[in-house]
């Protein structure tokens, strides 16, 4: 058994606001990934006011063996009322920059791309200011989707995980293919050239750094902007084991060579998630401003 170290150790959270938080996502009926996905920074973004929303959960219709979130063949219908009560979790909340992801809905025609939608006007209709990051599934490829959320919701971000590297995608996404992760992000830069794109991958499952260099090379050669790189944690003894504990050193060297193949924002180190400090988004916009018609 692989021993945490120290340097993965969570600074306890300010308890006051974490349940101020807690009570308005329970207060409006959501669900966020922090909550349903065990992430070990809940406590940080919680007291500082900020999570990740989780629609059309909370269980998902993959069974990803390293992730916690609760596998259901055939889920419950989407919530109609959903986009209203997140818009007004941003507004009561105030959030500047919120990030709305979801599990996977492989049973929907369209991936769930449509609720992802009225999440995104009802947020804007409350909460104009606010800038807006999706986090979304593969859509097993539907790019025709994956427009009409571009086009017709134009989100300032679109993430989409590449979660590991090729060589592990067989144990640890089954469902997925690590070249239709990459197709999506170079479709989305192609359809929607003013959109900030991102990925994520998660490390210790047995990748080398050659491997995780290759990813990177790979995301900056279809023009990925923005790159988040984090500790695997084991949730449970059911889930994927941890091989390995990668040092503070290895993430910043991974952040250094990042940096120098241009991505525009690379965040590295163990408790990095995809959506972790993602608000420093509105920072590097100001920096490289990207004009998205209206």
């Amino acid at each position: 058994m692989v021993v945490k170290p120290d340097w993965l150790r969570v600074k306890a959270p300010q308890w006051e606001r974490v349940g101020t938080v807690k009570g308005v996502l329970q207060d409006l009926g959501l669900n966020t990934v922090c909550e349903e996905a065990s992430c070990p920074n809940i406590g940080e973004c919680f007291s500082v006011g900020t999570a990740t929303f989780l629609i059309m959960g909370p269980a998902c219709t993959r069974a990803c063996p390293y992730c916690d979130i609760d596998f259901e063949k055939k889920p419950q219908a989407l919530d109609p009322l959903e986009p209203v009560h997140l818009a007004e979790a941003v507004r009561r909340m105030k959030l500047k920059h919120v990030v709305i992801t979801s599990v996977n809905r492989d049973d929907l025609p369209d991936g769930g791309i449509s609720q992802f939608i009225r999440c995104i006007e009802e947020t804007r209709r409350v909460s104009p200011d606010t800038t807006i990051e999706v986090l979304i599934p593969d859509l097993c490829g539907n790019w025709n989707a994956l427009e009409t959320l571009l086009l017709q919701g134009q989100p300032e971000v679109l993430n989409h995980n590449t979660e590991t590297v090729p060589r592990l995608y067989r144990k640890t996404r089954p469902q997925g293919e690590y070249q239709r992760s990459l197709d999506l992000l170079q479709q989305a830069r192609a359809i929607a050239p003013w959109t900030y794109t991102k990925s994520g991958i998660m490390v210790g499952l047995g990748e080398t750094d050659a491997e995780v260099r290759q990813v990177l090379g790979d995301l900056r050669a279809i023009d990925c902007d923005i790159i988040t790189i984090g500790q695997y944690l084991q949730p449970t003894q059911k889930h994927l084991g941890v091989q390995t504990f990668v040092t503070p050193a290895q993430f910043e060297a991974w952040r250094i060579a990042g940096e120098e193949m241009g991505f525009l924002q690379v965040v590295s180190s163990p408790l990095t998630r995809s959506s972790y400090h993602a608000e420093q988004v509105r920072q590097l916009m100001k920096v490289n401003p990207r004009y998205r018609p209206h």
